[in-house]
């Protein structure tokens, strides 16, 4: 069992460190469409067959797939500010080596290390939560949740003009110099998180998920090309059934797993994860839908007949406006809570695809529809971080949302091989080349509608925000004075007290831990100077209260919360029993 401990006093963040972690995530999503000017290029540039050149982008996909929840899970166990700063690293190196080659397998090598930079999305959220007052917790969170979006967004029309105009090398140069600068901004500006998970990291856990994830979205990334009911497809697929149970069992059975599958089989964490895939669909329809139509010529009589450069301008206000939906989903989750701004964003998102299937006749009328749906992905994405924050114990954080990440990282393998089956059947050849319809964009747009639509049937089940103990915040607290009065009533609600050791001295920074009655944590603190504590509890019943210092004996004491201020002492001197935690 994992728990948190807090042995190292925090250090105040400063105002600099969410617009340093949201960079940070934004130059991580540049990864996902450095390349989108260059794609059908690429057979050329790296003198291959197309079928091999799209292993430049799946490889990406997959490594970031799998290193987003293990860097979760490392950052928890050994510090989300260094496991953050080793992403980049990764992320730098790999740059560095595609921009030094034009051989495929090389290429490779160097895109599937910067697929590693997802997990800095997870853990920048996890030292949100660790580091910043609950007051601005909400919005931070959101603008790190949409930074996947913001940097996809505005990555798109600069790498389209540097392709143009300057070898496509370059963009690989240009992502290393963004990695340098963001690690040097997190050296000097982001604290180290306190909060650690306790236990050892899953090996084994990691390299069932590994697997499994690689046998899924193999087949979903290359399922067009080698054939839906091919043998290699239908196998991959059984593969990572058989791959993925398996895992699911051993992680059950685990005491320290990399993934906690009882946690995130809660109504909270499980609908949200849902719905986290259905958006991740919607999302990515649009990314793939608009420059097509934009770039195509006007001869076909539905193209807008614009350059690559426009084109990007063009879907570019999609990430612009999610980045500035942040504030304003801070106003309305510290309002109305995370779930009903998630129901919100899906509904504009619908409305956006809706209302998209009529304007596709002009280059403005794509930019009204990337405005519309940025701001409901913005709304969605921002909520999914909150909802998930809310349901897991602190020393979960990156985990959690590692996993969250992922999900929405299937929601987009998915939509791309949806989209890409349906816009390939329904091309029309001319002169011997496939070019999309019309039907094709607007199937396209129906399918992000009707993911819209499931998601927005899941988020419906997503529990009512209870009233929240110390580890299930829901986050929306309006003002610091309002923050304050909520942790105040947390603290009379729990245990207080004091840890003693010999002639009933004060024992300073002794761990204190609450374990409920399955022996699961849902509390920790360290002692004052004075050798006092408080803990709040989630919801009445029986408890154990262990206390350990260095020095001395770990002491346990069995305690019964009826939903009154208790007073619950523990000596040290005395014998105690050892309680696993």
């Amino acid at each position: 069992m994992t728990h948190t401990t807090t042995d190292q006093p925090p250090r105040r963040a400063g105002g600099a460190l969410v617009p340093v972690l949201a960079f940070a995530g934004i130059v991580v999503a540049v990864m996902q469409t450095l390349l989108v000017p260059v794609i059908k290029d690429l057979p050329q540039l790296l003198d291959t067959a197309p079928s091999n050149a799209t292993w430049v982008l799946t490889s990406t996909l997959l490594s970031g797939a799998v290193a987003t929840p293990i860097m979760g899970r490392l950052g928890d166990l050994y510090g989300k500010r260094r496991m953050l700063i080793l992403s980049l690293a990764v992320m730098v190196v790999g740059a560095l080596i595609s921009a030094l080659t034009s051989q495929l397998l090389t290429m490779i090598v160097g895109r599937t290390l910067q697929g590693f930079a997802m997990g800095a999305i997870p853990l920048g959220i996890g030292l949100m939560r660790d580091m910043l007052p609950r007051e601005r917790l909400g919005s931070a969170m959101a603008l790190m949740s949409s930074s996947i979006g913001v940097g996809g967004g505005l990555a798109l029309p600069a790498a389209a003009l540097v392709a143009q105009h300057t070898d496509w090398h370059a963009l690989f140069y240009g992502a290393a110099g963004l990695g340098v600068l963001s690690i040097a901004l997190t050296l000097l500006v982001v604290p180290e998180s306190p909060v650690r998970a306790e236990g050892s990291f899953d090996l084994l856990g990691a390299v069932g998920l590994s697997g499994g994830l690689v046998l899924l979205l193999l087949p979903i990334t290359k399922g067009s090309d080698w054939g839906w009911s091919s043998g290699t497809t239908l196998g991959l697929f059984a593969g990572s059934v058989v791959v993925l149970v398996l895992w699911g069992l051993y992680e059950l059975r685990s005491q320290a797993p990399l993934v906690d599958l009882r946690t995130t089989a809660r109504p909270a964490v499980l609908f949200t994860n849902l719905a986290s895939i259905m958006v991740g669909v919607a999302f990515y329809v649009v990314s793939l839908v608009l420059p097509q139509l934009l770039q195509l010529p006007k001869a076909t009589g539905y193209g807008l007949g614009q350059s690559m450069v426009v084109a990007g301008l063009c879907v570019a206000p999609l990430g612009l406006t999610m980045m500035f939906t942040a504030p304003v989903y801070a106003r309305l989750s510290a309002r109305y809570g995370p779930k009903t701004t998630l129901i919100i964003g899906l509904l504009v998102i619908a409305i956006g695809y809706g209302g998209g299937l009529g304007l596709m006749d002009a280059a403005w009328q794509t930019i009204v529809t990337s405005v519309i749906l940025g701001a409901g992905i913005g709304l969605a994405y921002s909520s999914l971080p909150a909802l998930i924050v809310g349901a897991v114990p602190a020393s979960e954080t990156g985990a959690a949302n590692g996993l969250n990440t992922l999900m929405r990282s299937i929601g987009t393998s998915v939509s791309s091989a949806v989209v890409g089956m349906v816009l390939a059947n329904t091309a029309q050849n001319a002169g011997g080349v496939a070019i999309p319809t019309m039907h094709g964009f607007r199937v396209s747009f129906l399918i992000a509608t009707a993911a819209v639509a499931v998601g927005l049937l899941l988020a419906l089940f997503l529990p009512r925000a209870s009233r929240p103990g110390p580890q299930h915040t829901q986050l929306r607290a309006s003002s610091e004075e309002d923050a304050v009065l909520e942790r105040a009533e947390e603290v009379l609600r729990g245990f207080r007290g004091r840890v003693l050791g010999a002639d009933g001295v004060p024992v300073a920074r002794a761990r204190v831990t609450l374990i409920d009655r399955r022996g699961r944590q849902e509390g920790a603190t360290v002692t004052d100077e004075d050798g006092s504590y408080a803990l709040a509890v989630p919801a009445q019943g029986a408890y154990v209260l262990a206390a350990k210092a260095s020095g001395h004996g770990p002491r346990a004491s069995a305690a019964t919360h009826s939903g009154e201020e208790r007073a619950v002492e523990l000596d040290l001197s005395l014998p105690g029993e050892t309680v696993s935690a």
